[in-house]
């Protein structure tokens, strides 16, 4: 099995002004049959990103090389084995799903057998007369992804595919798309602003914010990255005296409550102890949501 990566860029920059950067430095790594999560809140250059991997914006700084070849000079047989969801599906509201597929498959030169096996990939296969503009917002997903499998692509990119769906929809698109990285050894570079979607199905992660990746690696370095100082949050009857009693632990008092860094489970039971001992009572004792917009704040202030 080969080991280039699926998606290579080097130096990458891109700005739609003069004096604003929208991509500063991407230097992104995509393994084969990963499932790279893209990860940024809204406006970081995801997109952007994503646009550039296809080819849909010019490239202005950087190279960027998929399944080893550059996309500046041979964008078309990249593409033959790429599928893509961007923003939103282009579907026929009008047609069923297989008529919607058959649409494309002409298009892509695909076998009719496609059409069953696809829909079958992603549980479509009993809409039967079922017209797409019928079909909730995550089935809509789900037919919008069959679209970009009818070609058996081994690299597929799709960005935000679980924003606006319901909690319903947010399950099967992750289920999806865990399948057919598992079951169609397909290699899937998926976007989200949400931290905790992205770490139930991601085997890689890259972290974007403001045009800049901030981090890269594996789902274990990723959850390193967040353990490497457990951060409790202590809610007292006095959580000024509390702070005065934990200064060993360097405790803050923030949000409303005390903060401060445990090394182990033993440091949290002697917290506990000596603000009993104090007189102090302990309504709660919490380990500190490490949210996407807490892990950008650690990131950035050099904290890890």
């Amino acid at each position: 099995m080969s080991t280039t990566p699926v998606i290579q860029t080097e130096a990458l920059h891109y700005h739609f002004s003069p004096d604003v950067k929208t991509l500063d430095n991407i230097n992104l790594t995509v393994e084969r049959g990963s499932v790279y999560g893209f990860l940024g809140p809204n406006g970081a250059g995801k997109t952007t990103t994503l646009r550039l991997l296809l080819g849909l914006l010019r490239n202005q700084q950087g190279s960027i090389r998929i399944f080893g070849e550059d996309i500046a000079t041979n964008r078309i047989s990249i593409l033959r084995k790429v599928g893509s969801l961007i923003e939103q599906p282009s579907l026929y509201g009008h047609l069923t799903a297989r008529e919607n597929l058959e649409v494309y498959r002409r298009i892509y030169g695909a076998d009719k057998s496609r059409i069953e096996a696809t829909l079958a990939l992603v549980d479509l296969s009993g809409t039967g007369s079922k017209k797409a503009k019928q079909f909730s917002l995550g089935m809509k997903q789900r037919l919008s992804i069959a679209v970009a499998l009818l070609h058996r692509p081994e690299l597929l990119i799709l960005d935000e595919p679980t924003n606006g769906l319901d909690p319903n929809g947010i399950i099967e698109t992750r289920e999806l798309i865990k399948k057919l990285n598992r079951d169609e050894g397909v290699t899937i570079i998926v976007s989200s602003h949400i931290l905790a979607e992205i770490e139930k199905m991601a085997t890689h992660v890259g972290i974007i914010h403001k045009g800049r990746l901030l981090f890269q690696g594996t789902q274990p370095e990723l959850q390193h990255l967040q353990e490497k100082e457990s951060i409790v949050q202590i809610d007292t009857s006095d959580n000024r005296a509390a702070q005065g009693l934990l200064q060993q632990y360097s405790a803050v008092e923030r949000n409303g409550c005390v903060e401060l860094a445990c090394a182990d489970r033993t440091d949290v039971a002697a917290i506990n102890r000596t603000l009993v001992a104090g007189g102090i009572d302990v309504y709660r004792l919490q380990p500190r949501q490490n949210d996407l917009e807490q892990l950008f704040l650690d990131i950035t202030s050099g904290n890890q």
